[in-house]
């Protein structure tokens, strides 16, 4: 019997020319966003995922886009992840690691100009990190790339386990926190395909 090939919904992925981390390899790649430039396969609102098919997808990866949305708007994000969320499913959610750049702030004592990393796009400042990438937001004349929001590990894991989802394996590297989240316990595949044991779960 042929294997049914698994699906990941990338929520804000902004298009397919940016590739996915090597897990979902072999996976189909459905790319959700909002903005139809990037020619996602559903252009839809995060907050309005109620209106797609239930149970549908095997993972979601959702990387620098929960801080897009005020508080009580990724709240609805999230329940969305729970509904097109298969029961033995995960989600990879990464962000900013707030709780980490305040932490450099204050030890560098740095000004909100002052760079913290160099990316791909260029040089990352405090102000970058806090409130979205400025001259991304400028050159699209589209205030949806600003950021709304912040996250710590801990209010991270708080807003995925308030909504739902009963089994957290957190880490941080680079300023940016991944979390793995699951509606069941983890089975088998996932506990390696994740590598969890080297992960903290909460």
């Amino acid at each position: 019997m042929a294997m049914t090939l698994k699906r990941v919904l990338n929520v804000g992925g902004n298009s397919k020319a940016i590739p996915l981390p090597p897990i979902y390899a072999g996976w189909e790649h459905v790319l959700l966003d909002i903005d139809p430039a990037g020619k996602p396969d559903i252009v839809c609102d995060a907050r309005n995922m109620y209106d797609l098919p239930g149970a549908s997808f095997d993972a979601i990866y959702c990387s620098h886009n929960l801080e897009h949305y005020f508080l009580h708007d990724a709240i609805d994000v999230v329940l969305g992840f729970l509904h097109v969320l298969r029961d033995d499913g995960f989600i990879e959610v990464r962000v900013p690691d707030i709780g980490e750049l305040m932490r450099l702030v204050a030890q560098n004592n740095w000004d909100i100009s002052d760079t913290v990393y160099i990316s791909m796009a260029g040089p990352i400042s405090v102000r970058d990190m806090l409130y979205g990438l400025q001259a991304q937001i400028e050159q699209s004349g589209n205030d949806f790339f600003a950021h709304k929001n912040g996250f710590t590990r801990q209010s991270l894991t708080e807003l995925l386990t308030g909504c739902g989802f009963k089994h957290c394996f957190v880490s941080t590297a680079d300023i940016e926190i991944v979390v793995y989240a699951f509606k069941s316990p983890p089975n088998a595949y996932a506990r390696e395909l994740l590598q969890l044991d080297k992960r903290e779960a909460k």
